[in-house]
């Protein structure tokens, strides 16, 4: 058995990851060995936040705004990033929203504001850090989709499409930027957190073989078996409790 992937003084960019799965990822990363960008686009405060507590793990982190949707702001980001710590080693694209939209109903507005979250930013995040993880010889990005995106949920038409792109997009990019990066896809279930309506959770138990809702850590493991997997590209990994069976 191949040992794991020694993570200690590595550079992960993790988008989002002020808040809920983003915030788990980077302190995931963090205890893992890894200095970790915190970025947020409105959601300073819990940024900040993350960065303390990855600071008491005895990582360095560092809180940066962009709106992800601006493609000048995806390149100061990844700019200030290099100028920072000097390399990147993992790109975790988490940012993403979630907007209730029938196809009927669908507005341009609705259009727009999934698509440019969910998939034109990760993809001008990639090739924004493109270069700076092709230089750490073992890049990795990660992105993320959702079973929305292999099943179509008609309640949520633009959401579903945007990460039906994702999907694609990873296999893409896996090609495209071998071998020098790797590039996965996770499509998280229904991962409950604090908070959370109850309801969410019922209706998942009733649902996936398992019996469970999923939770952060299930994702974080995911999250860390992609970057350990040295021998895995282009793949969407489900972790959804066999929900989509």
């Amino acid at each position: 058995m191949s040992e794991k992937r020694d993570l200690n003084g590595q550079v992960a960019l993790v988008t989002g990851a002020g808040k809920r799965l983003g915030r788990e990822i980077a302190l995931r990363l963090a205890d893992e060995g890894t200095d970790v960008v915190v970025h947020y686009g409105k959601s300073k405060r819990e940024a900040e936040e993350v960065v303390a507590e990855i600071e008491k793990r005895g990582r360095r982190a560092i809180a940066l705004q962009a709106d992800l949707r601006i493609i000048s702001e995806i390149t100061a980001l990844v700019t200030r990033v290099a100028s920072e710590f000097g390399r990147l080693d993992v790109l975790i694209n988490t940012a993403a929203n979630f907007l209730e939209a029938k196809f009927g109903e669908t507005t341009e507005a609705q259009w727009d504001a999934s698509l440019n979250t969910n998939l034109k930013a990760p993809f001008f995040c990639s090739q924004a850090a493109a270069s700076l993880l092709a230089k750490s010889g073992k890049g990795v990005i990660i992105n993320f989709a959702d079973l929305g995106g292999l099943q179509g949920w008609c309640e949520y038409v633009p959401h579903s499409i945007s990460k039906a792109g994702i999907i694609l997009l990873t296999r893409v990019l896996a090609k495209e930027l071998a071998p020098a990066v790797r590039v996965n896809a996770l499509a998280p279930g229904t991962i409950t957190m604090p908070g959370d309506p109850p309801e969410w959770e019922q209706d998942f138990i009733r649902r996936a073989p398992l019996k469970r809702a999923g939770t952060p850590q299930d994702i974080t493991d995911a999250v860390s078996y992609l970057i350990h997997a040295e021998f895995v590209t282009g793949q969407v990994l489900v972790v959804d409790g066999g929900k989509s069976l």
